[in-house]
């Protein structure tokens, strides 16, 4: 049987994806000031309410992709096991990381040309990759085959809606994933953008409410306005140390659309320290057309 490889910003518990049998490569992160490599593998372990709590003090987080040479020592012993792979991966949109993916996979090749490695570039990050790899987890042990599924999760990233709102757009300006003209009105008008993965697995801004409560139901209204199928579908909720917004989130899907579950995570700190603290995310699958609207 083939091997699942993902990377961190899955955003999937140690335990959960050990239980599935999907392997993940981890992103790193610093604290600014020592500049000591840490990463994340057992996000149950993960104290998220510590950490964001100190992005809210000023302690600054830097992240570094993972490098080809990374991928290789990670996938090298699951190929000389005689495995094939399937490699499921964050964004493209907003990572290098994918296209570090596609190096160390032809590097492999040469090295194990009776091997097969399959890439999947989710255009999404956080749980909007998370339940991607989870279906591919249960199409894999109900004896789907790496190509046909390779193909399949392929078309399925554009129907995975991924829809968010920050706190504070400068943790998204410093990484340059929003324009600094977007973060300064942002942040002095105290507009809650509303955020999403688009066509490309970019984030691109699709409107502005004014407070907290009503980001939170205006993420509820675009859930209720594209979800297809909501009872047969887990929904995924990320928040960077905002639990009870999270808890409000879910009790406002379960009111109308009410999804079969819903899969309820704190960011981990990699792409956390992207989005920032305070940041509500929500997951789910809607049309072919889902991430154009």
């Amino acid at each position: 049987m083939y091997a699942i490889v993902t990377d961190t910003s899955a955003n999937l518990d140690s335990a959960l994806l050990e239980r599935r049998g999907i392997c993940a490569i981890p992103f790193s992160f610093f604290d600014a000031k020592d500049e000591k490599e840490q990463t994340c593998l057992d996000t149950h372990g993960f104290d998220g309410e510590a950490y964001y709590e100190n992005m809210r003090r000023g302690t600054r987080y830097v992240t570094s992709q993972i490098t080809p040479q990374r991928y290789i020592d990670f996938m090298t012993p699951i190929l000389r096991e005689g495995r094939d792979i399937l490699f499921v991966g964050m964004s493209s949109g907003i990572s290098g990381a994918y296209h570090s993916a596609e190096s160390a996979a032809r590097t492999l090749l040469e090295t194990f040309p009776e091997r097969k490695i399959r890439l999947v570039d989710t255009l999404s990050a956080s749980l909007g990759e998370g339940l991607i790899v989870l279906h591919a987890a249960e199409r894999r042990d109900a004896g789907a085959a790496l190509d046909d599924l390779a193909d399949e999760l392929t078309a399925l990233r554009r129907r995975m809606c991924q829809v968010f709102s920050v706190d504070d757009l400068k943790y998204l300006h410093r990484s340059g994933r929003i324009s600094g003209v977007a973060a300064l009105a942002g942040n002095i008008l105290s507009i809650k953008p509303l955020l999403k993965g688009n066509e490309e697995g970019k984030i691109v801004c699709f409107g502005r409410v004014r407070g907290r409560k009503a980001a939170i139901k205006a993420l509820a209204d675009r859930y209720n306005e594209l979800v297809v199928d909501a009872a047969d579908q887990t929904v995924g909720i990320a928040h960077a140390g905002c639990a009870q917004d999270a808890a409000a989130l879910a009790e406002l899907l379960r009111q109308k659309n009410a999804p079969g579950d819903i899969l309820t995570v704190c960011y981990e700190p990699v792409t956390g320290s992207h989005v920032g603290p305070g940041t509500l995310a929500l997951f789910f699958l809607g049309g072919d057309d889902v991430r154009s609207r």
